[in-house]
């Protein structure tokens, strides 16, 4: 407790980032420190002197390291505190300069080996499973420096409710561990409880689910790193025993790290995923990550609409079968078709007769022109012109890497230039029949570089409806239209777009009729990440509007608060006005009492969903959302909130929420207006 509140109280005097300080960062390492120096010397004017020297040297490695580690994504692990207790190790030596007495006669260079005298035991009573469930909770005691079943009962219980996925790595760690030295017996006079917890239980726990995202692949990855730890423990011991200092858990903390860096120079990372965002939960690591990567994979791309207007037909898809093959099979021909499905009037003789041609093509994105070409002759129809495949073009520069092309355009109807900026809906050209087209049509594509004619990328559209011959429309996000498809923009309510137009400097007041009051306030965090910032409760609710819907992304802080219920309320919003409504599913809670049996199977078999519904119905001025989430088990769901949020005159007016029978009433006042 003197190490932790020294350390606390000397990083928050000196200025250091507060939030590393509330996650324990910066003060870990000192509680160790702390338990290991009480653990081994008696207590005197120099002990007292001694710990907080240590405790600041132990300070000043703890963020020195972190910030050196941190710019490759690695964490100090306990490195600080093996430093420092090395440091006093070292400068108390055998002629004990420093003033300091061990107690009981028991130094840390000796600790290493507690208990090691009857592990694995080939007598029936080694054998036994109260034997092992003895072995097992002192090993869990040794990593606070202890040899007492109670005190690791007691943290198993603790590690239990925090968190399923990390006991079961500490039991496949231990039970690995154990079954490895059975094997290759590497050990002559058996591994120590301390190295057995504090080393292979902990880098099992660490690589299976807490720095890695819990999966199959992990659990592997930690069965695979126990024997790896047995090298390091024993070519570490007689290293380190040159100089009488104990290993502690130094086995641990480099195969961790190492593993870790390992990771980071991947490529890819297919199904084995470093944890992106800790939540410090395994569960809800998990949880997030695998929530988050299907409803959230649409952030990875820049939103690009449709470049025309009204609906249009995916005459030639992705791999089709006329042009789009090769380097060139990620396009897409568009024309417009009648009730028929023809392209054109009678008699369909001149470019003039397809109901395509002269129609506006538009930028799907802002950007910058970069190459244009518009001297080529439409083609009569039936002829194309294979010296001139593209016909006139306009490239535009959306992004880095990232450009858009529309081609087969008409002769002299291209309204921009080369280093022109557009805006999205910006006007291109006019459709036309130029180049290597038989009819007049639209193709378009994106690329990675500026040329006409260069390799296609595949690339979904953000937002629009389609439907297939004979079926209803649909709302598509972040999708690629299949051949044959008829799809148009999406018509945006934009009364429900205003309303929920949260910019930053946004803020409001919600009041509850028996008197509970939040002010919320839009900010912006250094990765231009927008949230709602509640001031009286300290809940921050991250989300996202693109110009077609508005949703959460995360949520922090306590769920007591109004801005939790709006969360859960709000949680997805679509502004189409053609399909008012939407689902989507929140992430598992974690740590949740009903889902402990779920959590120990969770990262290899999910089949419990929490999900969300909304419909919305417009009554002139005034929109209601009726929303509804369901906790589903299998196919069997249960409705467990229900919610209605009023709009009138642009803006948010009141919300209300019903959960575990108990209604909360909101009403909204903007401040801004």
């Amino acid at each position: 407790m003197v190490c932790v509140i020294f350390a606390l109280t000397t990083v928050n005097q000196l200025g250091f980032h507060r939030d590393f300080t509330h996650k324990g960062l910066y003060s870990f390492n000192a509680l160790l420190f702390g338990l290991a120096f009480g653990m081994f010397y008696q207590t005197n004017l120099a002990f007292l002197l001694w710990l907080m020297v240590g405790c600041i040297i132990t300070i000043v490695l703890s963020i020195i390291l972190s910030a050196w580690l941190s710019k490759y994504n690695l964490p100090v692990l306990s490195i600080p505190f093996i430093i420092t207790y090395w440091l006093v190790i070292l400068a108390t030596g055998t002629d004990n300069t420093t003033g300091l007495l061990p107690k009981d006669g028991l130094l840390p260079n000796q600790f290493s080996s507690l208990g090691s005298q009857h592990l694995f035991s080939t007598s029936a009573q080694g054998n036994s499973i109260f034997y092992f469930a003895d072995l097992f909770f002192r090993a869990l005691s040794a990593i606070i420096f202890q040899n007492n079943v109670i005190v690791g009962l007691i943290i198993a219980i603790g590690i239990f409710i925090h968190s399923r996925i990390s006991f079961s790595l500490l039991l496949i760690g231990f039970f690995t561990a154990c079954c490895f030295h059975k094997i290759t017996g590497m050990y002559p006079d058996d591994v120590s409880y301390y190295h057995l917890g504090a080393n292979f239980m902990m880098v099992s726990a660490a690589i299976g689910g807490f720095f890695l995202i819990p999966s199959l692949r992990s659990y592997l990855w930690a069965i695979i790193s126990i024997p790896a730890s047995f090298l390091l423990v024993n070519a570490l011991t007689k290293l380190l025993g040159i100089y009488n200092l104990p290993v502690f858990s130094l086995p641990f903390c480099l195969i961790t790290i190492s593993l870790l860096y390992f990771f980071t120079l991947r490529i890819t990372a297919n199904k084995l995923q470093l944890t992106p965002i800790q939540h410090y939960s395994p569960e809800k690591n998990l949880y997030q990550y695998t929530n988050n990567v299907k409803r959230l994979d649409n952030l990875k791309y820049l939103p690009l609409n449709l470049p025309f207007m009204g609906e249009w037909t995916v005459s030639q898809g992705y791999n089709g079968d006329i042009t789009h093959k090769d380097d060139w099979a990620n396009a897409l021909d568009f024309v417009i078709t009648d009730e028929e499905q023809k392209t054109f009037e009678y008699p369909g003789t001149r470019p003039e007769h397809f109901y395509c041609f002269n129609k506006p093509v538009l930028a799907c994105a802002d950007g910058v022109v970069e190459t244009v070409a518009d001297n080529i002759e439409d083609n009569t129809i039936g002829q194309i012109n294979t010296l001139q495949n593209w016909g006139n073009t306009v490239v535009i520069k959306h992004a880095d890497d990232l450009y858009s092309k529309v081609s087969h355009l008409k002769k002299n109807s291209i309204k921009v230039k080369p280093g022109d900026v557009v805006k999205q809906g910006d006007q291109l050209a006019l459709c036309g029949n130029s180049g290597r087209s038989p009819e007049p049509h639209l193709h378009f594509q994106l690329q990675l570089t500026p040329y006409i004619g260069s390799k296609t990328l595949k690339y979904p559209f953000a937002d629009y409806t389609g439907h297939n011959l004979g079926a209803p429309d649909k709302y598509f996000a972040y999708s690629i239209p299949e051949e044959g498809m008829v799809i148009s923009p999406v018509e945006i309510n934009i009364l429900l777009k205003q309303a929920f137009a949260f910019e930053p400097g946004y803020y409001g007041v919600i009041e509850t009729p028996d008197g509970r009051k939040e002010t919320w306030e839009v900010y912006k965090d250094a990765y231009n990440g927008r949230y709602l910032y509640s001031k009286q409760t300290g809940a921050v609710a991250y989300f996202v509007n693109n110009g077609y819907e508005f949703y959460f992304t995360a949520f922090y802080g306590d769920e007591k608060s109004l801005l939790y219920l709006f969360y859960l309320a709000a949680y997805r919003i679509n502004f189409s006005s053609t399909y008012p409504g939407v689902s989507d599913n929140y992430p598992l809670p974690a740590n949740k009492f009903g889902l402990w049996l779920h959590d120990i199977v969770a990262p290899f078999c999910q089949f419990v969903k929490h999900t969300y519904l909304n419909q919305y119905q417009i009554n002139r001025d005034e929109i209601s959302i009726a929303a509804n989430a369901q906790y589903c088990f299998l196919n069997k769901c249960n409705s467990i909130m229900e919610a209605e949020i009023r709009i009138a005159n642009n803006k948010l007016k009141t919300f209300s929420v019903k959960m575990n029978n108990q209604i909360t009433e909101a009403t909204w006042d903007s401040a801004n207006n």
